[in-house]
C-alpha cells in the first residue's frame, strides 16, 4: 500500500498470512481461549480467520513488537490488551488483572501469548483453577503441554508463583 502525505511516498510493509497454530507453543485449550507464543505479523493477519476477538499478551522483551503488534491487532477491529508480566518478578497484580479481563471477555474468543507461552500458560491454568473450578490435575495437563519438566527448575519463580495461589 503507498500513501503519498505532502509530495512523499510512505511505504507499509506488507506481511504475508501464517496460520496461527504456526506459533510457537500455540495450544487450544477451549473453542474459546488458545495460547501461544509470540506472535508476528504475519500471524496478525490470520487472527480474523481463526475469529479471535481479544487479544492478551503479557510480555514485555521487545517494546517496538508491542507497540506495533497493539496498533495492527486493532487496526483489524480487534480488542487488545498488554499486561506487561516481569519475567523474573510476576505480580499477584498482573494475575488479578488478567482474571478480570478473561471475565469480562466471556464468551469471546481469546489469544493469550507471551515470548515463549510460559507467562501465558501459566496464568491460564491459575484462572481455570481459581476461577472456573477445574479440577488442577485437568488444567495441569494444558500447563504441562506447554512446560517442559526442566523448566520448572531453571524457573522456580514461576513454580513458587503458581505453588502461592494454586487451590
Amino acid at each position: 500500500m503507498l500513501w503519498m502525505t505532502l509530495g512523499l511516498v510512505v511505504i507499509h510493509p506488507v506481511y504475508a498470512e501464517d496460520a496461527l497454530n504456526s506459533v510457537l507453543n500455540y495450544h487450544e485449550i477451549s473453542a474459546t481461549l488458545v495460547s501461544s507464543g509470540q506472535i508476528s505479523p504475519s500471524h496478525i493477519k490470520s487472527l480474523p480467520d481463526e475469529q479471535i476477538e481479544l487479544v492478551i499478551n503479557l510480555t514485555v522483551e521487545d517494546a517496538d513488537l508491542n507497540a506495533r503488534e497493539g496498533f495492527e491487532v486493532t487496526a483489524l477491529g480487534i480488542d487488545y490488551i498488554h499486561i506487561p508480566v516481569d519475567w523474573n518478578n510476576p505480580t499477584a497484580a498482573n494475575l488479578q488483572l488478567f482474571m478480570s479481563i478473561l471475565d469480562a471477555a466471556g464468551d469471546r474468543k481469546v489469544l493469550v501469548h507471551c515470548f515463549a507461552n510460559y507467562r501465558a500458560s501459566a496464568f491460564i491454568y491459575l484462572y481455570r483453577t481459581l476461577r472456573q473450578g477445574i479440577a488442577p490435575e485437568i488444567a495441569r495437563k494444558d500447563l504441562d503441554a506447554i512446560w517442559p519438566k526442566p523448566a520448572w527448575a531453571k524457573f522456580p519463580q514461576w513454580q513458587a508463583f503458581i505453588t502461592e495461589r494454586a487451590p
